[in-house]
This record gives structure tokens, sequence and C-alpha cells, in this order.
């Protein structure tokens, strides 16, 4: 694609997001910031506009939200993580079964569609489409044993979306008819933006995206800033806080991220596929929003933040949810970090157990 068409592309885009962010705000919606210009991009993406993700401008989101999440972590705060380490042991376990359940209601609705599909490539499809990890690194697992690449990206995909835009929904309706105050230690350390406390700050973590970069370890511009600015934070060094501003700008970029996602061939993708993944989604979500309030009830948390700390969303995202509404935005990161490492380490060997044998054929 020439330079012109490609800027071009990436100027209309940022332009429909913004637009879609500031009618978020007059409409009064959660995180607009984030949901207009996922729902506007997407909108428009499907309409068939050329709409385009720069993938430096995400890298720039991702940076920011990392760093700014990453000030809640003070030493009272690191203390109550540390105390919860068995729900979040328990909430790593409740991701795994919802995951696995999720790829057998796949397996399940899917068989008589996918008639192309041998038994061990179906489950291989609808084992990683149905995994609460990382899109790109199910997509990848998924490629290397020989599952549809393009369904299990869909699936995490709609999924994510869903989630994206039903909780925030549902917890707005919740703090306005029943008010959700949680913790107010919850709440990040450092309150105002200094100067050159930001430089400061943008460097360390911008050198912590590079060396997780360097690494090869997953999500370097989110997990690099996160982990320097916790470290950070409980060492008592509180440089600075992230203004609004620049947290609007970093959840606006993650927003046209996961718009982009949606084309009008993302629609014509097995429509009974998208139709399954939607409704096991909304089920998932039904689920957690039991599974954390039951695991507040243990806890003594606000059952938000652990609906949000289990639910199956993105850190990101349901980090972004927990900071902008201020539900416990550091438990909500704890627990969905420590999620995505353990399924990533465990999702991969867990298939060779539940895997269909090379020479099993698929009956009708």
């Amino acid at each position: 694609m020439r330079p012109l068409a490609y800027f071009s592309q990436i100027a209309l885009t940022l332009l429909v997001a913004v637009a879609s962010a500031l009618l978020c705000v007059w409409l009064r919606t959660p995180i607009p910031w984030m949901l207009g210009p996922l729902l506007g991009v997407a909108a428009f993406s499907i309409a068939g506009t050329p709409m385009r993700s720069s993938g430096y401008l995400r890298n720039v989101g991702q940076w920011v939200i990392g760093a700014a999440l990453g000030l809640y972590f003070t030493a009272e705060v690191g203390q109550l993580v540390v105390g919860l380490w068995w729900a979040i042991v328990l909430g790593i376990l409740w991701a795994l079964a919802m995951g696995y359940g999720f790829g057998l209601w796949l397996q399940h609705r899917s068989a008589a569609d996918l008639p192309e599909l041998s038994a061990r490539d179906l489950r291989a499809t609808t084992y990683f489409a149905g995994a609460i990890g990382g899109a790109s690194e199910m997509a990848l697992l998924a490629d290397r044993n020989r599952a549809r690449t393009d369904l299990v990206a869909a699936s995490h995909s709609l999924r994510l979306v869903l989630v994206v835009v039903c909780l925030p929904f549902g917890m707005q309706w919740f703090q306005s008819h029943w008010g959700l105050h949680v913790n107010s230690s919850l709440l990040p350390g450092p309150r105002l933006l200094q100067w050159p406390g930001i430089f400061y700050l943008a460097l360390a973590t911008g050198a912590g995206a590079l060396l997780m970069q360097a690494l090869k370890r997953n999500n370097p511009w989110f997990m690099g800033p996160l982990l320097v600015a916790m470290g950070l934070t409980l060492n008592g060094v509180q440089w600075t806080a992230v203004s609004s501003e620049m947290s609007n700008m970093a959840q606006l970029f993650i927003g046209i991220s996961l718009g982009v996602r949606f084309k009008r061939e993302f629609v014509r993708t097995a429509p009974k596929w998208l139709l399954s993944v939607a409704i096991g989604t909304l089920g998932m979500i039904f689920a957690s929003v039991v599974f954390g309030w039951a695991l507040a009830w243990g806890t003594g948390l606000h059952p938000a933040t652990l609906i949000l700390g289990t639910s199956p969303g993105g850190i990101a995202e349901m980090a972004i949810t927990a900071k902008v509404l201020e539900l416990g935005a550091p438990v909500v990161t704890a627990f969905q970090v420590c999620r995505l490492i353990a399924v990533l380490l465990i999702v991969a060997p867990l298939y060779k157990w539940v895997a269909v044998p090379e020479q099993t054929e698929r009956t009708d």
C-alpha cells in the first residue's frame, strides 16, 4: 500500500474514533474513550469503509495504560494482593474450566456445520477458540495444531468485544441504582501529573517495554510498563500520576485496535459459528457474575471488583473498566495478569490430554 493511502486511512480512522468517543461522552456511556472508538470503527469497517489501526499507536496506548495501572500498586495494595493468592488460584482454575466448557459448547453446536473438518481438527478449533487467553497466542497455537485459525480468531474477537460492551454497561447500571463504592485504598498512589516526573516515568516504563520486547514476552508494551511502574510504586517511588487526557488517548488507540478486527468478511464468516460464540460468551458472563459474587463473599472485597477480575475479557480492557469506574483496578489487574500467564503456560500441554487421536475419523 502506498504511504499516502496508508496514512489517509489511519487519519480517517482516528477521526471516526474521536467523533465516536465524543458522542459516547455526550451520551454518558461507560468508558466512552474505548467503547466509542471500538463501536464506531467497527461499524464503519463492516460497512466497507477502509479503517486501519497503527501498531505504533496501539503500543503507545498499551504503554500508557500499563504505566497508569502500575501506579495503583502501593505497599498496602501489594500486601492485599499477596493475601489474595488463594482467590487468584481459584480464578485461574475458573478460567481454565470456563474455557474448556466453552470449547465443548462450540464443538457440540458446530459439529454438523463444519463437515470438512476431521474430528481432531474440529476439537482443536473449538478448544483453542474457547480458551480464555490472548487472541493472537491462541490463534498461533491453533495454527500449530491444524485448526481453523480464522474461526479461532473470530471467536476471540467477538468474545472480547461482547465482554467489553456488556460488563461496563452492567457496572454503570449497578452504580446508578445501588451505588458501587470500593475501598479508597485501591486508588492510585500519585494523584497529580508532575514534571519532570512524567518524563522519568516514561523513560523507565519505555525501557521496560523494550526489554520485554527483546525477551519476546507476551504483550510487551503493556506488561513491561506495568511491571516497572508497579515496582517503583511498591518501593515508594511516586514521581507522577498519568493524566486523564493521556488515559483517554490510550483508551482510544486500544478501542481502534479492537474495532478494526471487524470487517465485512468477519460477518460472513460462518454465521452459525458466530451465533454460538455470542450465546456461549453471554453464558460465561453470567457465570462469571455468579462466581465473582461468591468469591467476593469469601474475600470481603466488593463483588464488582471480583466480577471484573474473573470475567472472560482481556487484561487491558477489564483493567481500564475498573480504573475509569474506580472499581479496584489493582486487584482486577492482578487477577487478569496471573490468569493470562497461567493459561498461556497450561493450555497447550492440556490440549495433548483432550485432543482426538490422529487416526480417529469423524463420524456424522
